[in-house]
């Protein structure tokens, strides 16, 4: 198991850290790690979406207990943290699966690594430009209405 990653990378690439090592392979272990219901609960996913990642490859296979059972170390449960974030801010699976292919392929990815992240980053800041001004819209649709309240307000009470 040392040296060697999850399909995403190391907990450090996963959670934003400098390096990231390349895809280890299934493991095979038989004590300790956490079971799919569990990391599935401590993820916000599902058993079958963690079964599905591991599928089309954006978590590689993970190690089993002796029962056949998955079992997830923290790298794994830090891995499928970032898929969630990369997912909750609109990224598609096929950039999730590109970005997945870069870590594994190892540091002289690095670059490309970081402008597939550059480029999701200025997505999803333009994103919420456009939320805020749409924001900043109804705002002053509220305050129009709060306005009108207090005009009518007045006239009631004169």
């Amino acid at each position: 198991m040392a040296g060697r990653s999850r399909a995403g990378g190391s907990g450090s690439e996963a959670s934003g850290g400098p390096r990231a090592e390349a895809n280890g392979g299934p493991r095979s272990e038989t004590r300790g790690g956490l079971t799919i219901a569990e990391v599935a609960a401590a993820t916000g996913t599902s058993a079958h979406t963690l079964r599905y990642y591991e599928r089309i490859g954006l978590i590689r296979s993970v190690s089993r207990a002796r029962s056949g059972h998955r079992r997830y170390g923290p790298e794994d449960v830090r891995w499928v943290e970032f898929l969630r974030k990369l997912q909750a801010t609109g990224m598609p699976i096929r950039r999730m699966l590109a970005y997945a292919a870069l870590v594994r392929r190892g540091e002289g990815t690095l670059a490309e690594r970081r402008a597939l992240l550059e480029a999701h980053r200025d997505d999803v800041a333009a994103k919420l430009a456009e939320q805020q001004a749409h924001l900043a819209i109804i705002e002053r649709k509220v305050e129009y209405y709060r306005e009108l309240e207090r005009d009518s307000e007045r006239k009631r009470a004169s």
